[in-house]
């Protein structure tokens, strides 16, 4: 691992660090804010998922999430959102390929051999953070914006011993029925739509729920709803009576304005469940 660099930032550090990849067998970029109390011993952590065309220093940078996470003694971890580099496929769109790599494990050319997103947050990255900083692997939240609240709520109903809270912004609520999940299912995954179910939230709320506190917000002003299909979880939500906290938020649209404005509910939100 290379540290790219540190900084100093409200009483903890805030990393960036690069990694030799066996998931998506390219390096890899992440970010890690340490709260001041890492240095006593291991921390909760929070995992934050990123959207479409951002890299690990989108939320670093633009969410205001470390001054309400050192508040609450937890760390912030910030992966990217795709491998990246020569050799890896991308596609002209903004939408596909680098930048987007919807965090499933792809198994159709030309994106099989690196875009191994799923693998790489659930397994190769945790392994690599929980070696090597002070980090409680039994404290876990996760969170993520768009693209990234997709990631989060599927990882959190697949794997439903790892995280004790999920929180989501914007998320892409129904990608088997959205232009922002067929393409690139479709893509990633092929065309046996069969297998693109377990990386849908609705679907999975439907079938499993979530064990767990649940938060969710989006903006009444999404110029992206009709994307997201927020109304399509909310639906699976009641179905299921499932514990959550489902907000549209008048006025509100899809940027980092909107998730700054939220992060602290999100923040402590999480604390809470993860200091219990």
């Amino acid at each position: 691992m290379e540290t790219i660099s540190e900084n100093a930032c409200f009483g903890g550090t805030q990393g960036v660090y690069k990694h030799a990849s066996q998931a998506t067998g390219t390096d890899m970029t992440f970010g890690l804010f340490q709260p001041a109390e890492a240095s006593d011993g291991p921390v909760p952590v929070l995992w934050y998922l990123s959207g479409l065309t951002c890299t690990h220093e989108n939320a670093m940078t633009k969410a205001g999430a470390q001054a309400w996470a050192a508040e609450q003694g937890i760390a912030l971890v910030f992966p990217d959102t795709s491998p990246r580099g020569d050799g890896v496929a991308d596609d002209e769109a903004y939408d596909l390929g680098q930048g987007a790599g919807f965090y499933v494990n792809a198994t159709e050319d030309p994106w099989a051999p690196h875009f191994q997103m799923w693998d790489y947050v659930t397994e190769d990255l945790p392994e690599l953070l929980f070696n090597s900083f002070a980090l409680d692997a039994e404290r876990q939240g996760i969170t993520g914006h768009s693209m990234g609240g997709h990631g989060a709520l599927t990882m959190a109903m697949a794997l439903p011993d790892r995280f004790r809270s999920v929180s989501a912004f914007s998320p892409i609520c129904n990608p088997t029925g959205s232009d922002w999940g067929k393409k690139q299912l479709g893509a990633y995954l092929g065309a046996d739509t069969d297998r693109w179910s377990a990386h849908d939230a609705s679907l999975l709320m439907q079938e499993v729920g979530f064990d767990g506190p649940m938060l969710i917000d989006t903006g009444t002003k999404d110029q992206f709803l009709d994307l997201l299909r927020p109304e399509t979880l909310a639906a699976a939500i009641a179905t299921r009576r499932q514990e959550a906290i489902f907000r549209m938020q008048p006025g509100y649209d899809h940027s980092y304005f909107f998730v700054s404005t939220f992060m602290e509910d999100h923040i402590n939100f999480h604390a809470e469940a993860l200091w219990a």
